[in-house]
């Protein structure tokens, strides 16, 4: 999820001002190509080549670099069968390299943003906020040891050293997530090259991207005024950089896929304006005992097969077929319910998706960069 911060930082300089009504009404739709095609400011440090991850250090903030994130998506159960999905990201975004002036506690130079989404797959029904704090008063932040991610009352904590377990903890009036993840017996996933992924030619346009692929996971989510117990598996990543899409690139479709024989999957297929993929476009397979097999456009094959309508007019493509022969795949991916958009500054589709085929499972899949 390189995926949503970018377009943003122009836009959100504004924070450091008070926005009118009416300008906060006309900034409220943002289309990704609008603003991930603008370059942040030169003297935020680039991705360019793999350096080596250092930890718990790389868990917390890199404020030398213009945005980064940290994303979960699960998919959960409760004990009597109903089933739900969850989205919880947490993103930075610098508006400036330079550190900020000392004449105020309130002055700052980065922004933190929040997206909290709860999909009931029962029911049909997919809540979702979004949150913006300036870092400071502590307002918002991230610290590494422990690992901590905080966006007012949203939350990311984690332990001493090693940050499992992870708890998350998120609320707003019509939904909550109260969540512990375990590390499990999956490794940490370096994405791309040695952790560095890159997503075009230029030097720069790319991020250090790595994941925790699946993580055992229980606790309470919140509907309405609903509570239930759930347990299930949930999906890591985090990623930093300061790079932006390159002109010909319209967005992204990303697959994280939890498969019911172990193994777990993730291709990011980056598209250009004329609607095809890119080279660039890039993913892994994780065995289950930790072995990666990296991905590239060649090895996998990705088709949508059925459209769903937004109200602003948006048609998104919420069922593929992706096919690795190379590993013997051939699934069919299909939303657990077409009512999943994300309709925030950014507009853009996030669910939870249902696989079958030559393997069933689960997992998350995001399309950004669609218009009508």
């Amino acid at each position: 999820m390189w995926r949503l911060c970018l377009m943003l930082i122009v836009m959100l300089a504004a924070c450091e001002q008070p926005t009118p009504p009416a300008r906060q009404a006309a900034q409220a739709t943002v289309q990704i190509g609008q603003r991930m095609g603008a370059e942040p400011d030169p003297g935020f440090a680039r991705a360019t080549v793999p350096r080596p991850f250092e930890f718990p250090a790389d868990h917390g903030a890199h404020p030398a670099y213009a945005t980064e994130w940290w994303y979960f998506t699960g998919n959960l159960h409760s004990d009597d069968g109903a089933r739900f999905g969850y989205q919880l990201t947490l993103f930075r975004i610098g508006l400036t390299p330079d550190p900020a002036a000392d004449d105020s506690d309130w002055r700052t130079g980065q922004i933190y943003m929040g997206h909290l989404a709860v999909s009931d797959l029962e029911r049909r029904l997919h809540h979702s906020r979004e949150r913006f704090s300036r870092a400071a008063v502590g307002l918002a932040g991230a610290q590494s040891d422990p690992l901590r991610v905080w966006l007012g009352p949203w939350s990311i904590e984690g332990e001493p050293g090693d940050p499992f377990p992870v708890r998350l903890d998120a609320a707003d009036s019509d939904m909550a997530i109260a969540l512990t993840l375990e590390r499990g017996n999956r490794p940490l996933v370096l994405q791309g090259e040695r952790g560095l992924s890159r997503k075009g030619d230029s030097p720069g346009n790319a991020s250090y991207y790595y994941s925790y692929t699946r993580l055992p996971t229980r606790g309470e989510i919140r509907i309405e005024n609903r509570q239930y117990r759930v347990s299930g598996n949930s999906w890591f990543d985090r990623e930093w950089s300061s790079s932006a899409l390159a002109t010909d690139q319209a967005g992204w479709d990303w697959f994280a896929l939890q498969l019911d024989d172990g193994r777990d999957l993730m291709f990011y297929r980056l598209r250009g304006k004329d609607g095809a993929a890119q080279r660039f476009s890039s993913g892994v397979l994780v065995d289950t005992d930790g072995t990666t097999h990296t991905l590239s456009l060649d090895s996998v094959q990705a088709v949508p097969m059925r459209t769903w309508q937004d109200e602003d007019g948006v048609a998104y493509p919420v069922a593929w077929h992706l096919s690795i022969p190379q590993h013997a795949l051939d699934l069919n991916i299909e939303a657990a319910f077409d009512e999943q958009a994300m309709r925030h500054t950014v507009h853009y589709w996030e669910g939870a998706v249902v696989v079958s085929g030559s393997h069933s499972g689960v997992g998350y899949l995001e399309l950004s960069g669609y218009v009508e």
